[in-house]
């Protein structure tokens, strides 16, 4: 009997899909929860497996885009598995000892492990029974071997050489979405710069008895997001959207914190901000960032934020002017933390300097809440006790 494997949503209004990736070969013979093949949408990458066992026909060709529900490949039931394919371990039988297994690599992995000089031994692999997937290659970062000599390839005087790479649907997706941005909203950012000196202190004052007490590290971002979800708070028009003719105002704090993952940005979400004390806004960040660089965010954790922060600063930005991630009206962008001298009190001091930039849809915000939002933030951050306080 032939069963259909079709193409999965990833999420609500999602139409369509790029299949990224096949992880079997056509006629091959496959078991039950294989995975089969990868789809891409503008938002996450996810795997597909086989719900039957049985012989693999593939109906639709890699880096085809296709609609939701389309049959992808079938399956054969009634081919008997070949010799070579074990059968199923039963839930009671004694493991045996086995050798070292070789990494076995995905055919996306292995594509783009020959592109790149690698072999499946130089890669862990993070997938199902450790196969390796095409993120383990993407982050792969090799070690020289100093007992060879160096290559050095010396490109020939005047060569004008170019290559061609296919746009991932991420990044066509994601083009689409910043060039609405700005043609569909009236988008305006406004600067101030904030010292950093009382969140220095307390994080270097308090960091080693906050990782004993809660067994994770005190960093910058859990008092940018507590900040934040307060300001966002006193002004709740930069926590609202526009839905038709209608404005909609959240009475919680969905925070959007932007990522750099292997296929591009991305922007993980923090339930509840408002709810959070400061060890489980930072527990959540580990976790989310974690997922984000082994491509493992499902699309509801990386959808419904109400409002988004941005760090260009970890990449050593020193201004910049984000944009807006719809339908959120107002993002927050956080920029490299620099020792400046500046007038204190009349007198010329060295002190760890940072700007910020509040990006926002003139529709809904205007100039008097946005900056009074923007001087919110400073405000909480170079005195913060204010945060515990709520003053």
């Amino acid at each position: 009997m032939l069963t259909e494997i079709f193409i999965p949503s990833p999420g609500e209004s999602v139409t369509e899909v790029t299949l990224a990736a096949w992880l079997k070969a056509d006629g091959d013979y496959v078991r039950k929860d294989e995975e089969l093949f990868e789809i891409e949408s503008d938002k996450a990458t996810l795997s597909v497996s086989a719900h039957v066992a049985g012989k693999l026909s593939i109906q639709v060709k890699e880096g085809e885009t296709v609609g939701v529900g389309a049959v992808a490949c079938t399956i054969d039931t009634d081919v008997e598995p070949p010799a070579s394919v074990s059968a199923p371990i039963a839930p009671d039988a004694e493991p045996k000892e086995k050798a070292p297994a070789e990494g076995v690599a995905s055919p996306a992995a292995q594509k783009l492990m020959d592109e790149r000089g690698i072999t499946t031994e130089q890669v862990a692999g993070t997938g199902k029974g450790g196969r390796i997937t095409k993120a383990d290659v993407q982050t792969f970062t090799p070690v020289a071997d100093v007992s060879k000599p160096i290559e050095t390839v010396i490109p020939r005087p005047g060569a004008r050489t170019t290559r061609r790479h296919k746009l991932s649907s991420l990044r066509i997706k994601l083009a689409e979405r910043l060039v609405a941005v700005k043609n569909q909203t009236a988008m305006l950012t406004t600067f101030n710069e904030v010292d950093m000196s009382a969140v220095v202190a307390a994080r270097a004052k308090y960091k080693e008895l906050f990782r004993e007490t809660h067994s994770t590290a005190l960093g910058f971002m859990s008092f940018f997001v507590k900040a934040t979800v307060e300001a966002l708070q006193e002004y709740p028009a930069v926590n609202a959207m526009i839905e038709g003719d209608e404005l909609v105002y959240h009475d919680y704090v969905d925070m959007g914190i932007a990522v750099s993952a292997p296929k591009g940005l991305v922007v993980p979400v923090i339930r509840n901000a408002e709810s959070l004390a400061f060890d489980q806004i930072e527990s959540e960040i580990d976790r989310l960032a974690s997922r984000a660089r082994n491509n493992q965010l499902t699309l509801d954790e990386m959808s419904g934020g109400t409002f988004t922060i941005s760090n260009g600063g970890v990449f050593g930005s020193l201004l910049s002017t984000p944009i807006l991630n719809p339908p959120q009206s107002g993002i927050l962008g956080l920029h490299n933390i620099v020792e400046r001298p500046v007038a204190i009190n009349g007198q010329v001091e060295i002190r760890p300097m940072m700007y910020l930039a509040f990006s926002y849809d003139h529709r809904i915000i205007d100039g008097r809440e946005s900056v009074s939002f923007l001087v919110r933030i400073k405000q909480l951050l170079e005195d913060p006790i204010r945060l515990l306080l709520r003053v």
